[in-house]
């Protein structure tokens, strides 16, 4: 069954979820976050079939996620690069690792942990703040109609 493409679609989830909605995808990207950069180091991470795992990094590729370059050791490999829309994805990475910290594992159940690179420390959850600063919670937003702000 194909599915339904999202890109025309007026809902930025919507789009978001047509370029990087299914598990893999993301999983690339989170890997790619940590420094893997070559196609068997994907591979041996997520244990993805080959065809399977290049039929997402082209699809990244084509998306302007991941961008191919000639490999830093001279070798004839490329390697996959995080473009900056792709970089720019480690907050939804980060707050996908925060959710999943604190809905699904249980007590004492080994994890890991975002920390500060610089302090080693763990970070505090992310948090959606309005133009003064306050915390916002689910119930404080809303997703405006199209054409309803024009910001």
């Amino acid at each position: 069954m194909q599915r339904r493409s999202l890109k025309d679609e007026s809902c930025p989830v919507a789009r978001s979820l047509d370029v990087i909605g299914d598990w893999w995808s993301l999983l690339i990207v989170r890997d790619a976050l940590l420094g893997k950069t070559r196609f068997g180091e994907f591979r041996d991470s997520l244990g993805l079939a080959k065809n399977i795992l290049a039929a997402r990094l082209k699809k990244l590729v084509a998306e302007g996620i991941l961008e191919l370059e000639p490999a830093a050791d001279g070798s004839p490999y490329q390697e996959y690069r995080l473009s900056e829309k792709g970089r720019s994805l480690y907050v939804v990475v980060a707050a996908l690792a925060q959710w999943g910290n604190g809905c699904l594992f249980g007590e004492g159940e080994a994890r890991r942990v975002l920390v500060d690179r610089a302090t080693d420390e763990p970070l505090p959850p992310i948090a959606l703040r309005s133009a003064e600063g306050k915390v916002l919670g689910s119930r404080d937003i809303r997703l405006t109609a199209p054409g309803e702000i024009t910001a």
